[in-house]
């Protein structure tokens, strides 16, 4: 497990931790959390929330990716078996003449048999036929070692990929208990209380009704045109588009509908795009948070568009707001 995982048990083990010590105090009567405690305890789940959401949508890319992969080892592995039938039924016929007097069973089993590694475990056989036909001997041989090593892909890709959905299923399911937990701790508190916490979280501040009036001529300000029609439509996890989006999913739909492809993932796109300070931003830079584990896009006037969590909605947030400020890490452009 690497440093960013064994900081996500270290965060998940404390928020536990600070739920059971609750809990046992209110069981002797003790006082409730403070709203301040509660909304550390909130932004913490929620910084779990999102990298453990990062990781869904990176197993979810790889899982795409293995099933393309499985496709074509697929493809091979007929190619290759087609090749190494032909080859096997031409060296049949060339040598049926030598061997139809000898009685050799070893023979007649060699060429019935359509297993590779019949072929393969038979090399002093092969090495006889060699002699008077070199050439379909080779091309036999060459043929099962071709089609073995495909079928060992075609079974390492296919126990790849099986691993990958058991990953995919218990990130589903890590987000699931993460979103109870900080569903949990927001029910402990008052609507007052609630409002205090969701005024220092991701997402607060926002609006949903701003419409763009600027130029579309750049890549940039095609992007930011896009990402503001965007404006109201729900935050889902795992989302790409067009009715609803995760972070990630939002700014790259909206680098896409400019033309620019970029990563999936939020620390794909951290590490592959060129970084930039904060006194250079331009609309349609991307800003992270969190770990890499949040983005958000800049539209200018100190204003950023962002798909926040569960519960809202794509919002235009100023990004001097209290969560997005303690928890800003960077930008980069696209």
């Amino acid at each position: 497990m690497g440093g960013r995982g064994t900081a996500l048990l270290a965060v998940a083990a404390a928020a536990a931790i600070g739920l059971a010590a609750y809990g046992g105090a209110a069981a002797g009567a003790a006082p409730k959390p403070t709203v301040t405690q509660v909304q550390a305890q909130v932004n913490a789940l929620q910084a779990q929330i999102d990298q453990t959401g990062q990781q869904y949508d990176q197993a979810t890319g790889q899982l795409s990716a293995g099933r393309a992969r499985l496709a074509a080892v697929r493809q091979q592995v007929t190619r290759e078996q087609a090749k190494f039938d032909a080859a096997r039924t031409k060296l049949a016929q060339v040598a049926a003449g030598a061997y139809e007097n000898s009685g050799s069973t070893s023979a007649a089993g060699l060429f019935t048999s359509a297993d590779p590694a019949v072929i393969l475990g038979q090399a002093s056989l092969m090495q006889q036929l060699a002699s008077t036909h070199q050439a379909q001997a080779d091309q036999l041989l060459a043929g099962a070692r071709h089609l073995a090593a495909v079928q060992l892909q075609l079974q390492h890709t296919e126990d790849g990929i099986a691993a990958l959905r058991a990953r995919l299923a218990a990130k589903k399911t890590a987000l699931g208990k993460l979103l109870s937990g900080s569903q949990a701790l927001l029910d402990s508190l008052t609507t007052a209380q609630q409002g205090q916490v969701g005024a220092g979280g991701v997402g607060a501040g926002g609006i949903t009704t701003a419409v763009y009036t600027g130029p579309t001529d750049t890549q940039a300000e095609k992007a930011v045109a896009f990402a503001y029609a965007q404006l109201g439509k729900p935050y889902v996890w795992g989302a790409t588009g067009p009715g609803s989006y995760d972070c990630s999913g939002l700014v790259q739909a909206t680098w896409a509908a400019a033309g620019v492809s970029i990563p999936r993932v939020t620390y794909t796109q951290w590490s592959a795009l060129p970084h930039i300070s904060v006194s250079a931003l331009q609309p349609g830079d991307l800003l992270y948070y969190d770990g890499q584990g949040h983005v958000s896009m800049y539209v200018g006037d100190g204003y950023i568009i962002d798909a926040p969590r569960t519960g809202l909605t794509v919002q235009k947030i100023p990004m001097n707001t209290d969560w997005y400020a303690q928890t800003f890490e960077g930008a980069v452009r696209p």
